[in-house]
């Protein structure tokens, strides 16, 4: 790419093909910069083509510390007081496999909660919007932030697990997944290049990492698949996996494999790289 990319009008097909091969935001502003555009321009023309809100986008840029998660490390964690082990660390995508992360008892506490108030679970549309998926089979929920003080006393922990405050957490979701019910391979982050882009981040910004709570062991099948690492996280009721990426990442390809025998029950977390409000 140089500098003469912008006058002939490809510049923006030049953004958008970068973005959607996998390379994130800092990536592309980099190579602009290489190329001899200046940070300012840079990040203007990016978060224009991107459509991703302008201001969200500098505060991204220009607190790189603020946005991004601390990664678990082993071999254990005390979070609030509570203590997990890190039983299973990969570094690309960054994946942490979390013991008794949750009790016993919060785990069937928050079965119990979110039961009544179960239905159909959606995904999140390129509008915004939340819409019927046939990829992602479950029934599902969300607890609003700080709802109870058992969900409060939860994101507090996960906050200080992550290393960044509760309030860039979205609100915890419980899913229920039946034999056969799965969701199939599928990224946690937004993707900069899809229209609606801006709607998805202008409250919080991009994820940048997810927190996956088992609250029940399947009889069999369930297990949370990443392809591109080749690991499967079996579901153990307490325990939790943690991952992180940046928008592009495809290593950060997950599934939720068939529950084959039983029934599986899970509550996610997804964190944002500003303030979710």
């Amino acid at each position: 790419m140089s500098t003469n990319t912008a006058n002939s009008g490809s510049l923006r097909d030049w953004i958008l093909s970068t973005a959607r091969s996998g390379h994130g935001i800092d990536d592309i502003v980099n190579m602009m910069l290489r190329a001899g555009y200046n940070p300012r321009q840079a990040r203007q023309i990016v978060a224009k083509t991107l459509d991703r809100p302008a201001v969200a986008f500098d505060m991204a840029m220009q607190s790189p510390g603020g946005k991004r998660t601390r990664h678990p490390e082993p071999p254990y964690q005390v979070v609030a007081g509570h203590r997990t082990e890190v039983s299973v660390c990969v570094e690309k995508p960054p994946i942490r496999v979390l013991e008794d992360l949750l009790s016993a008892e919060e785990c069937e506490q928050l079965i119990a909660l979110a039961r009544p108030r179960l239905d159909r679970s959606r995904t999140v549309n390129k509008d915004g919007s939340n819409q019927l998926d046939t990829a992602r089979t479950s029934s599902g929920m969300f607890f609003s932030v700080g709802e109870t003080p058992l969900i409060e006393r939860i994101e507090h922990r996960l906050a200080e697990l992550v290393g960044l405050p509760a309030i860039h957490g979205e609100g915890l979701q419980v899913l229920h997944y039946e034999p056969g019910q799965q969701y199939e391979p599928h990224y946690d982050w937004f993707d900069p290049s899809q229209h609606g882009y801006k709607v998805l981040t202008s409250k919080g910004g991009q994820r940048v990492a997810s927190v996956i709570m088992y609250l029940n062991a399947p009889a069999n099948g369930g297990g949370t698949h990443f392809p591109k690492a080749g690991v499967t996280v079996c579901a153990r009721r307490g325990s939790a996996v943690y991952f992180a990426y940046q928008g592009g990442d495809k290593d950060s390809l997950h599934a939720g494999l068939p529950v084959t025998e039983g029934e599986k029950w899970i509550a996610t977390k997804w964190v944002r790289e500003l303030p979710y409000r």
